[in-house]
């Protein structure tokens, strides 16, 4: 038996959901092929269920800062209680997703499905062949785990969310934003934290006040980070994990968390079948319209090894269908896409580090560090860190990047303005908001310091 759609996406995540819907608005007769639950990685174990854990996580800090106000904090944690409201919360999200897709007509297949050509998709469980004028493939991606001995003892993000119980301490082994921000729930929720990294620094693409500033945040909750150095092998040592690392050091940890990367899902497609061209790092190669190297397969979100955030996926999901089936070519910037770590501070980011900036002609930047007014009746001495990078004497904004509490909100309104291409002077007459973090945005007198022909002046 053989089925015809006009359009069948393998992956029930952000992008291809969203694809699909839009898709089916336009006439189109769809089917989606997912073969875990609809929602995909961000929904289900990604960064819904990461942003409530980090919420639980962020009670430490006010219950710390609590009594600075006058008020007396008695509180303990249940960690099944937890996980039992955030996969509530998840399953409220999967149906929602679910009801989406079927109001516009969307065909939900739950089963694993392989490419069999340029037209053809074979369905594995029933054993089922579809055809489609068109194939979108948004499977996403996965946590990748290093080929060493006793990797099969750790876990990955994958797991954390749903462990039986909160381990007496962790090994958490990465350096991006999956580390760090486990690392913040962890030490958050009381676990001995340690993180250890290849690199020198933690957030390798990322501004350096804002790695260093965060370095010192992680610090200053009790994780332990090791630089340049990596594990070799894992092992039992009675209810724990023995890790030997690369210096021939081992210790014991109640968990061992993997945070090195994430691999395309392309293993198993049948994308090879049908000719579909791979990058060298395993992606499925797309053009600016998500178009594969076979005319009728297009992908997009993480498996295409583009920008791999949820936002980015909805956007590439939506352009696919006005391209496709709307007759309305669109093709997704992806050169200034704003960017949050919902770290311990957090972090939010977009446009050019100042590394970044300063190679591309004369700038001004920024820089502001401050107490956080909650902790300004405590004798918490963090610091807040706002920098505003521009073209010079008050022209274009390069970049923006904000460390602290609220940093992610802030980041998000001032993309607005830069997408707009807005100058320092456009920021200069806005009226500040007092009191309030952000109004350093547009409170900056002087540059902090210059690049001047590639060299830093000042500072």
């Amino acid at each position: 038996m053989t089925d015809s759609y006009d359009l069948v996406v393998i992956g029930a995540g952000s992008g291809g959901v969203r694809a699909a819907r839009m898709a089916a608005t336009y006439g189109a007769r769809v089917a989606i092929v997912e073969e875990f639950r609809v929602g995909g990685t961000c929904v289900i174990r990604g960064c819904v269920p990461k942003k409530l854990y980090v919420y639980a996580a962020r009670f430490h800090d006010l219950f710390d800062v609590a009594s600075s106000f006058g008020w007396q904090v008695d509180a303990s944690f249940d960690w099944p209680t937890l996980v039992a409201n955030k996969e509530r919360e998840i399953t409220r999200l999967e149906h929602a997703y679910t009801a989406n897709l079927e109001k516009p007509g969307v065909e939900i297949i739950r089963d694993r499905a392989v490419v069999t050509g340029p037209n053809g998709v074979h369905l594995v469980g029933q054993d089922r062949e579809l055809t489609a004028k068109y194939i979108l493939v948004a499977t996403g991606a996965h946590p990748y785990i290093p080929p060493i001995p006793g990797a099969e003892l750790a876990i990955t993000s994958n797991e954390a969310f749903d462990l039986p119980a909160l381990p007496h301490s962790i090994l958490i082994e990465g350096g991006g934003y999956i580390a760090v921000e486990f690392a913040t729930i962890f030490a958050g929720l009381g676990v001995n934290t340690t993180i250890i990294y290849r690199g020198d620094c933690i957030l390798r693409t990322f501004d350096d006040d804002m790695r260093r500033g965060l370095e010192a945040g992680l610090t200053d909750r009790g994780i332990r980070v090791i630089y340049q150095t990596t594990i070799k092998s894992l092992a039992k040592s009675g209810n724990d994990i023995s890790a030997t690392f690369s210096d021939g050091v081992s210790a014991p940890y109640g968990a061992v968390m993997f945070a090195t990367g994430r691999s395309p899902n392309v293993k198993g497609l049948g994308l090879d079948t049908a000719g579909v061209k791979l990058t060298a790092m395993g992606a499925i190669a797309v053009d600016a319209y998500s178009q594969s190297s076979v005319p009728s397969i297009y992908a997009v979100g993480d498996v295409t090894g583009r920008a791999a955030l949820t936002p980015i996926a909805i956007r590439e999901g939506g352009y696919f269908a006005e391209t496709v089936f709307n007759n309305n070519p669109m093709a997704v910037d992806h050169s200034q896409i704003p960017t949050a770590v919902f770290s311990d501070p957090e972090i939010g980011v977009i446009g050019l580090t100042e590394a970044e900036a300063a190679t591309h002609g004369d700038v001004d930047v920024y820089l502001a560090r401050f107490r956080p007014m909650m902790n300004t009746l405590s004798t918490r001495t963090e610091r807040m860190i706002l920098k505003l990078i521009t073209e010079k004497d008050g022209g274009k904004v390069l970049g923006c990047h904000i460390l602290g509490p609220g940093a992610a909100e802030m980041i998000q309104l001032v993309a607005i303005p830069m997408g707009m291409g807005a100058s320092k002077a456009d920021f200069d007459r806005a009226i500040a908001l007092h009191p309030s973090a952000a109004e350093e945005l547009v409170t900056f007198k002087a540059p902090t310091y210059t690049y001047r022909d590639g060299q830093k002046v000042g500072g």
